[in-house]
């Protein structure tokens, strides 16, 4: 039997793989190289790259036909939590940004009512109602807080919504 079988059927029994599956994919693979020999196709033709790693050839196969749970690639696996812990923070600085825009009541516009006339301009009859200041202020960002408010708590309803999905989607991890 061949060092690369050999290889293979100890990273089964380290994985886990029942026996009787783990001979019967040794079988296999010898009976494949043996056929790929006879045939003269060398085992780095038959297996690709993958003739130089018999460990994560022998994982591979085994999580394909479902014997372990597949790893998922640790790039993509890394990525997606960042992005996520990201847009989470991104919405939750934005809930707290708005709030305290919304309860500080900035940024306020002032109105200033003059009753002096400047020599090209004539004075315009003052508000009925006006402040003895004669200054009128208001907030007129109000609006606008309260919508980046409103979208900024559903962003963070949606990113919680992500965090579930995120960890009911992820297979199990093997056991060693």
């Amino acid at each position: 039997m061949s060092d690369f079988v050999e290889q293979c059927r100890r990273e089964w029994r380290r994985l886990g793989v029942p026996d009787p599956l783990a001979e019967e994919m040794a079988a296999d693979l010898a009976s494949d190289l043996r056929e790929a020999e006879a045939e003269g196709i060398s085992a780095e033709e038959l297996l690709g790259s993958s003739a130089f790693d018999p460990r994560s050839f022998a994982a591979s196969w085994a999580g394909e036909r479902g014997i372990i749970p597949v790893q998922p690639g640790r790039r993509k696996a890394r990525r997606r939590p960042l992005v996520l812990a990201a847009f989470t923070g991104l919405a939750a600085i934005t809930v707290i940004v708005a709030a305290l825009l919304l309860l500080t009541g900035q940024p306020k516009v002032s109105l200033v009512a003059s009753r002096r006339a400047g020599p090209h301009f004539q004075s315009l009859p003052a508000p009925t109602v006006m402040p003895p200041s004669g200054q009128l202020h208001a907030s007129v960002a109000a609006p606008i807080e309260w919508i980046l408010l409103f979208l900024a708590i559903l962003a963070l309803g949606f990113a919680a919504w992500l965090w579930s999905s995120w960890g009911r989607s992820r297979p199990p991890t093997a056991t060693a």
